[in-house]
């Protein structure tokens, strides 16, 4: 017989009410594109909680998100349920407690930090964004990626080692056209590329972020 473990960590669904921001909070949050997001995927990211504080430490910008909806009229999104008075029901993560106010504000910062900080792989993140823009505009136009950040990352990989090409099982090589060639854009109001072109098969990403 298959001996029962209390779970650590679980998942339960709570009042958007109950969430509770963290008394300091310094990441900020591109609120409009959280709201995209969820509109486009449902809530996917579980906030989680602190249960020494009783208060969240990861979700801020979706607790502030969902609240914009709701305060909007809008339909509870696919993740979230609705209680017996049409109050909104959110999935939490609970069963972690920090050791004090220092802790949780380091654990905070790290949840917030760290999935960033190990960058992209040029050659994968290019052959990804090659596939978006070719199947699917919307959902390429909803990475919201800037202009300029697009053409950097596809200026540092060799045509020929993205996938098809003739050297796809190389590493990508970091060595590009020069400034001026065909594939530089030219600049818009703001100062960003108006569009950028994929060095391995020509197609220009527009994205009107």
């Amino acid at each position: 017989m298959t001996e029962t473990v209390t779970a650590p960590r679980y998942v339960t669904y709570v009042p958007l009410t109950d969430l509770r921001p963290a008394p300091r909070n310094p990441k900020r949050h591109a609120l409009e594109l959280i709201i995209d997001s969820i509109r486009m995927h449902g809530l996917v990211e579980t906030p989680v909680a602190d249960e020494r504080t009783s208060r969240i430490l990861h979700g801020h910008g979706r607790r502030e998100a969902l609240i914009e909806l709701q305060t909007r009229g809008a339909q509870p999104p696919d993740g979230v349920l609705l209680d017996n008075d049409g109050g909104w029901l959110v999935p939490l993560l609970r069963g972690w407690s920090s050791r004090d106010d220092a802790e949780a504000e380091a654990l905070a910062i790290k949840l917030s930090r760290l999935p960033g900080e190990g960058g992209w792989d040029p050659r994968e993140f290019a052959a990804v964004l090659e596939d978006l823009a070719t199947s699917d505009a919307e959902l390429f136009d909803s990475l919201a990626i800037p202009h300029d950040e697009i053409d950097q990352m596809l200026r540092q990989v060799d045509p020929e080692t993205l996938p098809g090409g003739l050297r796809e099982d190389e590493p990508p090589t970091l060595h590009l056209p020069d400034d001026g060639d065909a594939n530089e854009m030219s600049a818009d109001d703001a100062g960003r590329a108006a569009h950028s072109t994929c060095p391995a098969c020509g197609h220009t990403f527009t994205n009107g972020r």
